[in-house]
This record gives structure tokens, C-alpha cells and sequence, in this order.
């Protein structure tokens, strides 16, 4: 049985909570009839409230017709673990940002030479970029990377290219130093960074770095099927990057990355 509840004094929610705990304590899948007689509803009454929190997008249902907790409760959960670790703080805005263009955000630091991926959230839909969270790639073949190179003058990005030999990840990689340097001009100029298929064959990407006093240079990125990718998403990845700063002022911001179970593979990402 469910335990019972104080009353908020609201009944259709002080009904819900009671449906939702009923439904935990059934280890997250039950029936309309077995949470109807789990909270003493009536059938009519349970299942208008649980239609409501489906509609909501609290609650799914399988092709049994059985009612399961759906995604956005672990979205909500995830940002009670760390209050003030950078991931956390950032994902609202990156949800917000997926949500507007239907592709993958990526959120990534600078270490070293190279770009470091810390979050991710992916859209729903069939056909879209996966990134793997603790991979890494060369700053001059990724969006964000160019950012964080075009920080340095001249004679630090002749040292960056020196480092790492400007190693080619597809035909599409920047070979020389040269190029690299006419790049990052125009990325400068552009105010917002481009991957071109650099990183890996058929994937485009959109990138801006955040306007925060951090530890790390922290960079936030779209990343789509090059077919799909627009420049005019600069405008709401910018809005977006200024939401992510607005919730981390007057934080002492913290970094938890989850790497990949196997740390010496580094899939490449942007």
C-alpha cells in the first residue's frame, strides 16, 4: 500500500502524489486498476488525473496500457544531485535549447589541446548526432575548440599547431597553419565557431564559449547532420549560453564528469 499523505489542502494534487507514490511502491508499472485500489479512487477519478500527468509529460504509458514515471522526473532529479556542479546548473538551458532545434547540445571544456565533453542531451527523434560524454577531439577540428584557440594570438596558435601536428580526423580538417589562422580570424568575426564536418564525416556544428569567470573555458555546442544544421541557431545558442551564466552567478560552480566505462577509448565528439 501507499503511504498516506499530508494534505495539502489542494485534492487533486494531494490525489496525484498518492497515485505517483502508489505507482513507486508498485516498482514504477502498474495498471489503472491496481493504483485505483491502491489510493481508494475511483477508477473515473484515477484515471482522469493520471491522463492529466501523461498529458504533462509526467507519466507514460506501455503497450499494456500500464502507467510508468517518464523522462522528465529523472530531468527534475538530476538537479537536486549537484546544486552547484556545472552540468547540473546548465542542463535547464541546454534542455531549453534541444527543445528549440531538435538536435544534440553538447556542454565541453577546454584541457590542454584538446576539447573535453562533459554533458550532453539528445533529442527524440530517430536520426540524430550522438556524442559520448569524457570523449575528446583536437581543438582545431571542432566548433568549440576554434574558440578556444582563437583566445590565443598568433604566436600561441603557431605553438598549439607545432604541439599537435594538426592531425586530419576527416577530408574535411583544417592541414595547415595557415588555414587555421584564417579560420579562427573568421570565427572571431563571426562571433560564433562552425565545424564543418571537421570532426567527423556528415555532422555539422554550431559553437559559442560562456561568458562566465570559471575555472575552465567552458563551451556549448549544436551538434546536427550537416544537411539540417542552420546559422541562424547562433541566436538561440547564444540565448542559451546567457541562461546557463544567469544560473551560475553567485555560485561556487563545481565539475563532475562522467567518463565512459572504458577511458582509453576516446570516440571522437564536437
Amino acid at each position: 500500500m501507499a503511504k498516506k499523505q499530508v494534505s495539502s489542502g489542494i485534492q487533486v494534487i494531494d490525489r496525484l502524489r498518492s497515485l505517483l507514490d502508489a505507482l513507486a511502491a508498485e516498482g514504477g508499472e502498474a495498471s489503472l486498476k491496481v493504483l485505483a485500489a491502491e489510493t481508494g479512487l475511483a477508477s473515473s477519478t484515477a484515471f482522469r488525473i493520471l491522463a492529466a500527468a501523461q498529458a504533462n509529460g509526467l507519466l507514460t504509458r506501455d503497450a499494456q496500457g500500464h502507467y510508468l514515471f517518464a523522462a522528465q522526473l529523472a530531468d527534475w532529479a538530476e538537479l537536486i544531485a549537484g546544486r552547484n556542479d556545472l552540468c547540473t546548473l546548465a542542463r535547464p538551458a541546454m534542455l531549453w535549447l534541444r527543445d528549440q532545434v531538435q538536435e544534440t547540445v553538447n556542454l565541453s571544456i577546454q584541457e590542454q589541446d584538446e576539447v573535453l565533453y562533459v554533458a550532453r542531451v539528445s533529442p527524440r527523434r530517430l536520426m540524430r548526432v550522438e556524442q559520448i560524454i569524457g570523449s575528446r577531439a583536437p581543438l582545431h577540428c571542432t566548433a568549440v575548440g576554434k574558440l578556444m584557440l582563437a583566445r590565443g594570438d598568433a604566436e600561441a596558435v603557431a605553438a598549439y599547431a607545432r604541439r599537435c601536428g594538426l592531425p586530419a580526423l576527416t577530408r574535411h580538417s583544417l592541414q595547415s597553419l595557415p588555414a587555421l589562422t584564417a579560420e579562427l580570424q573568421a570565427t572571431r568575426e563571426r562571433g560564433f565557431a562552425l565545424d564543418n564536418e571537421e570532426a567527423e564525416e556528415g555532422v555539422g556544428c554550431l559553437a559559442i564559449l560562456l561568458e562566465a569567470k570559471l575555472p575552465w573555458v567552458v563551451g556549448l555546442s549544436i551538434s546536427a547532420p550537416i544537411d539540417r544544421r542552420q546559422l541562424v541557431w547562433s541566436k538561440l545558442l547564444s540565448e542559451a549560453g546567457r541562461r546557463i551564466v544567469r544560473n551560475l552567478r553567485g555560485r561556487k560552480v563545481t565539475l563532475n564528469v562522467h567518463y565512459p566505462e572504458h577511458p582509453e577509448y576516446k570516440p571522437m565528439a564536437r
